[in-house]
This record gives structure tokens, C-alpha cells and sequence, in this order.
């Protein structure tokens, strides 16, 4: 499914929210290396529904695969623009 894009092309939108794109900066191979890790985190996220530990662990894993695309943490441009989300 195809999301609006910001005219900046740094945010998709869903619903009127804005969701930080990856970034685009990174290599196919990565990005679809951190894509895959992220996919089994969050099946992981909800297979340890009841195992407090392992939630843990695979919320930490959905996080740092976020981190490493972009889509959290510090901004992948460099002009500047504060982070709109």
C-alpha cells in the first residue's frame, strides 16, 4: 500500500499522523537486512506476549532495528530541520 509522502520525502503518512521514513542513504543489502531483523522482532514481540524477559528483549530488538533505518533517534538529513514527529 502506498502511503502520501511529505513533500521533503523524510515522512509518509498514515491516518494524519507523520512516521519518519528510513533512510534512504542506506544500501539495499542493509536496508533489507535491518527490514528482515525488525519483521522478526516484532513476531517475536508478540509470540512473548506472557514472557515478561523476552518482551523485553525483542521490544529492545524493534527498537535498535529502528535506530539502525532511521526511523528513530537522531535525524538521517543534515540540513538541519528538526524532526517533525
Amino acid at each position: 500500500m502506498k502511503y502520501p509522502e511529505t513533500p521533503d520525502g523524510r515522512y509518509f503518512v498514515v491516518k494524519g499522523r507523520l512516521w519518519r521514513k528510513s533512510n534512504p542513504h542506506l544500501t539495499e543489502l542493509t536496508r533489507q537486512l535491518l527490514v528482515n531483523a525488525l519483521i522478526d522482532a516484532r513476531r517475536d514481540v508478540q509470540k512473548f506476549k506472557d514472557n515478561f524477559h523476552r518482551l523485553r528483549y525483542a521490544r529492545r530488538c524493534v527498537h535498535a532495528a529502528k535506530l539502525s533505518l532511521g526511523e528513530r533517534g537522531s535525524v538521517w538529513w543534515t540540513d538541519a530541520a528538526p524532526d517533525e514527529n
